[in-house]
């Protein structure tokens, strides 16, 4: 169940598809090939995901005596194909082995669990001690990393545009974090309530990451994705908190099209309404408050995002409007007229959304 009845028949993924597309209309084969096979494998499993919504999956409980403070990780290899979750080679406790794709995925499992449960109190993503399940080596040279609703799922990439996708450990935090939300807000995923889905995830992957690293807010470097592009792209990451819009600007990707403002947030049809483009706005947001506040972004800036996120009151079909506004009731329940709600309130009005 979730706080809004039910479950978003979601499939959700770390490389837009916009970004896919542009890739796979390129005239070389080693460019768009890869790009194609990935789009009709999410063709596949997005469709795979609205029929297991439509006739149900079988509850998934945490193992008989887990402890509540503990992961209880699993790791798979598709072995190069679209079976899931494929043959099991690392569960919890199990040493590192040789696969550096297996062992990344592990620890990624366990620091996005442990800021969910050391900063937040949150027991796995479902706040109930979920188990975290994992699949390497999805497909050949696959585009992309996904949460299906039940678990994570990584690709190797192409090495020509992408990388291996368990090597940065904000994507595995972005994707579990859609996790947290199916399991609270349970957004739609289309327009506005879609982009601030894809912005919750990239906040608190952004977190994960800082986290990890033990940096505060003058340290991170607000990217997504960072150490995945391949060295032929000109660009640091798939998108920047920081300067929404300059991630990447390259012959083949094109330019980063992310706006940081609601004067130029852009109306499409494609992407579900633009929720990989327009989260930049709420990104941006996030960044300003988090950055005005300084320290830890996961202490005090990152607690009001999350007691939204949780909170009860974000509706489904929320606007960009009614959740910075949820955003200044927070800050003010948590932290008086201080400086958290001014640091707040400052951000969404540089960014151009309005608070009722």
């Amino acid at each position: 169940m979730t706080t809004n009845g039910g479950f978003e028949p979601v499939f959700c993924t770390i490389v837009p598809p916009h970004v896919l597309d542009q890739l796979a209309r390129h005239d070389d084969p080693a460019l768009s090939g890869p790009a194609r096979r990935s789009l009709e494998h999410d063709a596949y499993q997005r469709t795979k995901r609205r029929l297991t919504t439509v006739i149900g999956a079988a509850a998934v409980a945490p193992p008989q005596g887990a402890a509540a403070d503990r992961p209880q990780r699993t790791i798979y290899d598709a072995e190069h194909t679209q079976d899931l979750p494929g043959t099991k080679v690392r569960e919890e406790g199990s040493e590192p082995g040789s696969d550096a794709s297996v062992n990344r995925a592990y620890a990624g499992l366990g620091a996005t669990f442990d800021l969910y449960l050391k900063v937040y109190g949150r027991h796995s993503i479902d706040g109930n001690g979920l188990p975290l399940d994992a699949t390497v080596h999805f497909g050949e040279g696959y585009d992309n990393a996904f949460w299906n609703g039940e678990q994570m799922v990584f690709g190797d990439g192409d090495n020509e545009v992408f990388l291996d996708f368990t090597i940065p450990v904000d994507v595995i935090g972005h994707e579990l974090t859609h996790g947290v939300t199916q399991h609270t807000a349970n957004l739609d995923y289309h327009g506005q309530s879609g982009a601030l889905n894809e912005s919750l995830s990239d906040v608190f992957g952004s977190l994960i990451k800082q986290y990890t690293l033990g940096q505060t807010a003058a340290e991170a470097d607000w990217l997504i994705g960072a150490g995945l592009l391949a060295p032929r792209v000109t660009g640091t990451a798939l998108r920047s908190m920081k300067a929404p819009g300059t991630a990447y600007d390259d012959d083949v990707l094109g330019k980063d099209p992310q706006p940081a403002r609601m004067e130029d947030y852009v109306r499409t049809s494609r992407d579900n309404g633009g929720v990989h483009i327009n989260s930049g706005i709420p990104n941006h947001a996030f960044y300003l408050t988090a950055t005005a506040l300084g320290g830890h972004s996961w202490e005090k800036a990152g607690q009001v995002w999350y007691d939204v996120l949780t909170g009860g009151d974000l509706k489904e079909d929320a606007q960009f409007t009614d959740f910075a506004t949820l955003t200044v009731k927070a800050a003010r329940e948590r932290y008086g007229a201080g400086d958290e709600l001014r640091a707040v309130q400052k951000a969404w009005e540089q960014v151009g959304v309005r608070t009722l």
